[in-house]
């Protein structure tokens, strides 16, 4: 069984599955028989969820399968031969390719919680898919893709209850609990203990993607906005001007998220971190940028970050950066590069404005995230 599998489901696997009884179980657990009882019932009407349903039949599998290796184990030893334990290679393929890992549920949930904290933030499900999104689409926002993620880390935040289901269909809709923001804020609260114990390691799961860290004077404490709930430019947006009117339209801050996905794409993969830290100390006039030739995956993520960067200058690209990309705060950003107080939404705008015009520039094959 992976870590993530909850107790309640395990004991609901116990007794449907391996076939132990209730009070076998509640001998087992030192516990009233009721007690089980109770567990097995709430689990079982959870199946009615999509996600919940297909976990606990990955799980299932499991177990036959254990089952089954240990059936085959006693074979060998009796000398015995067993005529359906061809089977069993069958099911484990099943199991490895339903169940995710641990280290990958640990690295994926808390990227995908952070951004279904977002106001109209919700995970959508196709019944073909493999994959899951993460699309926001709050009023006076323009509906946007802000993650993906594998249909078995879904699985396993659904069984944890940190994700729960609206409406179900040819798509179903997942919106967070109140469990997953704890859940949430307690894996945030780990990254952060683990990087003041080893200040000069990375964080997995701080950034809410896989990428290696600025280098350099990044300390911990200049992470923390990490753990937010939306991104700066989610919280500007919702600012006016003297006019009444947003002070970023949505066109900005999709020019910000479109950088941002970019940025992180660039993170994945063996081999293709980029020490971002030399640009927020020498600008980017020394950019070595792509030749311009068809790339795939996270080096053609890399050159079109570093593109828009250039395009920006020193400056622009600098608050771009801290903002779009590290999700670091205004004031923060401010009094890290020396400006007068609140003067960073006002040049973050600018930025944006010239990255707006930049993305609308770009070839159609150049404007193709991916």
């Amino acid at each position: 069984m992976p870590g993530w599998a909850t107790d309640q489901s395990v004991r609901y696997l116990a007794h449907t599955v391996a076939g132990r009884s209730i009070r076998q179980l509640a001998r087992i657990e030192d516990c009233h028989p009721s007690t089980i009882l109770r567990q097995i019932r709430r689990v079982e009407m959870r199946r009615d969820d999509p996600l919940v349903d297909e976990a606990l039949k990955s799980l299932g599998r499991c177990v036959v399968n254990r089952a089954l290796n240990l059936a085959d184990r006693k074979a060998r030893a009796t000398q015995e031969r067993v005529s359906d334990m061809t089977s069993t290679d069958t099911i484990r393929i099943v199991e490895t390719e339903e169940l995710p890992s641990d280290a990958t549920l640990a690295r994926e949930a808390p990227r995908v919680l952070r951004r279904l904290c977002e106001s109209g933030a919700v995970l959508a499900l196709a019944a073909d898919m493999d994959k899951a999104v993460v699309v926001r689409d709050a009023p006076g926002v323009a509906p946007a893709r802000t993650a993906v993620v594998d249909r078995g880390v879904a699985r396993a935040m659904a069984l944890n209850e940190w994700i729960a289901c609206q409406s179900q269909g040819r798509i179903a809709r997942y919106t967070i609990t109140q469990a997953g923001r704890g859940a949430l804020n307690r894996m945030m609260a780990e990254a952060e203990s683990r990087q003041v114990a080893n200040p000069a390691g990375f964080a997995e799961t701080a950034a809410g993607f896989t990428a290696a860290e600025p280098a350099g004077d990044i300390s911990p404490a200049k992470r923390s906005r990490y753990a937010a709930a939306e991104s700066p430019l989610s919280a500007l947006a919702r600012r006016k001007d003297r006019d009444g009117q947003p002070f970023l339209a949505d066109s900005l801050v999709a020019a910000g998220e479109r950088l941002r996905e970019d940025f992180e794409l660039s993170q994945l993969g063996p081999g293709t971190g980029q020490n971002w830290e030399k640009l927020l100390n020498g600008g980017v006039g020394g950019l070595v940028v792509g030749s311009g030739l068809p790339e795939l995956g996270a080096c053609s993520a890399q050159d079109r970050v570093l593109r828009a960067l250039q395009e920006l200058g020193p400056g622009l690209s600098d608050v771009a950066l801290r903002c779009c990309c590290f999700l670091e705060g205004l004031e923060m950003a401010e009094k890290r590069m020396g400006w007068s107080a609140r003067s960073g939404k006002i040049v973050l705008r600018i930025a944006l404005q010239r990255l707006k015009r930049h993305y609308a520039t770009l070839s159609r094959q150049d404007q193709m995230i991916g």
